[in-house]
């Protein structure tokens, strides 16, 4: 391990952007499919990670939502939800807030109760043994339309008080984020947090729509914000975290060379961005390895690292308290 990957191992950080079915390595994949006697299209892992050559976001999605088929009871979610948590601990990662798509699964003939009860067997377990506490976050998907949404937003009523925030998430072109504001206003009315998926492939209006009409909590991606001087400037003086992740953004081509990543960009114009994974079963590296490769690529010193950990416990949904332990912890840490 080299001077910089221990240094990034040991960074106490939190995790914003990680789509939970989006963690299942096809190892897991595999051992579910027989487990649940589902006939995958691969014949072993190295076709599934053959498989993984994504030029665009839908290319992604459609093997992503293939590979979910997989998972069919809810030892199946919390073996999935503590594979990602073995890994994240062994990434320094102190919490995590982390997505699940309902529709995914409730549009193939799984019950909500299961991806839910499932997932949150798993984040339990992983507390216990990891310490790694979390949160959970509904995502909608945007392709498919409001009626869904809401009754997606319904079904997930008995579990409110467990499930911190609605997202926005899957294909974003043609999508724009004003599709959603009636069901977001609702998650709003019922308490709940609210982030979306922003500037990632789409124009910088999308995410104008997603503060104006969605009143989001929390910018997923926002890569594009950068060419709106004005929308900056309104990013940074509003203090709007964006969970930004590197190697999701190269492997999707939303940047063709992680030393021209906007990361150091948006620490120069004083935007609280973050480090994240979002898919890394499917994307090639866990939160250390984005942090390591961006670091490397884009010349990151290790304060500009420690702001990125940072920003992350900032910008997380924690109660200020346990964020101000953190960032206590985060403080004595980076001065030993």
């Amino acid at each position: 391990m080299t001077d910089l990957e221990a240094f990034v191992a040991g960074l106490p950080k939190a995790e914003l952007h990680l789509h939970i079915e989006g963690s299942l390595e096809p190892e897991l994949m595999f051992e579910l499919g027989r487990r649940n006697r589902i006939d995958l299209p691969f014949k072993s892992v190295e076709e599934v990670r053959a498989a993984y050559a994504f030029s665009n976001l839908q290319d992604f999605l459609d093997i992503y939502y293939q590979g979910a088929g997989v998972l069919q009871t809810e030892q199946d979610f919390a073996d999935m939800a503590m594979a990602y948590f073995d890994r994240a601990a062994a990434d320094g990662v102190r919490h995590a807030e982390i997505f699940f798509d309902p529709q995914t699964h409730t549009d193939r003939g799984l019950p909500f109760s299961v991806a839910a009860e499932g997932l949150l067997a798993g984040m339990k377990a992983a507390e216990a043994k990891h310490g790694v506490t979390s949160k959970l976050i509904l995502c909608f998907l945007r392709h498919l339309d409001e009626d869904a949404a809401f009754a997606t937003l319904k079904a997930a009523e008995p579990w409110l008080d467990r499930i911190v925030g609605v997202g926005l998430d899957s294909s974003e072109v043609g999508h724009p984020p004003s599709k959603f504001a009636r069901v977001f206003a609702a998650a709003g009315d019922m308490g709940l947090k609210r982030v979306a998926h922003a500037g990632e492939e789409g124009p910088p209006e999308y995410v104008r729509e997603a503060l104006d009409l969605l009143h989001i909590d929390r910018l997923d991606h926002g890569n594009r914000s950068l060419e709106d001087e004005a929308l900056t400037a309104r990013l940074a003086a509003e203090g709007m975290t964006l969970t930004v992740c590197p190697l999701s953004n190269l492997k999707l081509c939303v940047v063709d060379d992680l030393k021209n990543h906007p990361i150091p960009r948006m620490l120069e114009l004083d935007l609280k961005a973050t480090i994240n994974s979002d898919d890394p079963a499917y994307f090639g590296g866990y939160v250390a390895q984005n942090y390591v490769e961006l670091a490397r690529a884009a010349d990151l010193d290790r304060d500009a690292l420690v702001t990125l950990a940072r920003n992350s416990f900032e910008g997380s949904f924690l109660a200020e308290a346990e964020k101000a332990r953190h960032l206590r912890d985060l403080a004595n840490w980076s001065t030993a």
